[in-house]
């Protein structure tokens, strides 16, 4: 399998190739405890599988269905839980922003500045996100063609940054429906820039329940290996202690417990796309 261009982690490692990358954390900052207990476990299975590590916990949940649905900690104290994760793990770590403004404050903490899918077209903050030159994560939105992808990342570019990765996280399928089209994958790769699966908003049923969000977590590993097999950079995955009773994303969060023997055969599917021997 060929490689993409290697986005380097100022300090950490590079992104693309074959080490296998994880994105992953609670899918809102809920309180610095938990955040630590994530943190904490996922560190300790990457190091242990060899995989590359990024934190991730958005500290506002901006996309919500319901006007009543809790929204995280906020930018102040959720760039606090954030640099005490990044200083006292040395991991690098990742948010996502939702407003331009919020790049000069959030580019101080993180190393990855994510866009959320539904903004993935906004050329105001993508060029904000890249003139931070921190590396931009780009969720692929719902509603757009992989090959549509090139315009985001030329916005991008035109400020000079190249340091881009692209995130698939499912295609609207009707109502209330996502799914993964896997040939799309080595479309994203085509451009030269590492692609991520986000494995468990792909199983999201948005809207599903009216007020909230319904998902398939059982389905997650699933879309994370087919992806892995058809050659992705990384996995991008929600993870908490107790989904059933997070503020967000309860049904398709993985469980914390679960997460090291999900990563595991993860590393399987990833040894097979770049032939590594002895893999399976």
């Amino acid at each position: 399998m060929t490689h993409t261009k290697a986005v380097k982690i100022s300090g950490y490692f590079d992104l693309g190739g074959e080490t296998l990358t994880l994105i992953g954390g609670p899918c809102s900052i809920e309180n610095e405890d938990m955040c630590f207990e994530v943190a904490e476990k996922v560190n300790s299975v990457c190091r242990k599988l060899g995989i590359n590590y990024v934190f991730k916990g958005s500290f506002d949940k901006a996309n919500r269905s319901s006007l009543n649905a809790k929204r995280a900690v906020g930018m102040e104290k959720g760039l606090e839980i954030l640099q005490k994760v990044k200083d006292k793990l040395n991991i690098p770590v990742t948010t996502d922003v939702h407003e331009s403004y919020q790049c000069a404050d959030v580019c101080a903490v993180v190393d990855i500045i994510q866009v959320p899918a539904y903004l993935c077209r906004q050329t105001d903050l993508l060029v904000a996100a890249a003139k931070t030159n921190k590396t931009v994560s780009v969720k692929k939105g719902q509603f757009m063609a992989p090959q549509n992808m090139d315009n985001v990342i030329e916005k991008i570019l035109s400020t000079g940054n190249d340091k881009c990765i692209l995130i698939e996280r499912g295609s609207s399928f009707g109502y209330n429906k996502l799914v993964v089209d896997i040939t799309g994958l080595p479309i994203l790769r085509g451009f030269g820039y590492p692609v991520f699966i986000d494995a468990t908003h792909s199983v999201q049923e948005p809207g599903g329940k009216g007020t909230f969000t319904r998902g398939n977590r059982e389905f997650a590993p699933l879309i994370m290996y087919a992806a892995l097999a058809a050659g992705v950079d990384g996995i991008f995955a929600e993870i908490h202690p107790d989904p059933d009773n997070a503020i967000s994303d309860v049904g398709s969060q993985l469980k914390l417990l679960e997460i090291e023997s999900i990563l595991h055969k993860a590393m399987l599917f990833n040894d097979v796309a770049w032939d590594k021997k002895g893999a399976c």
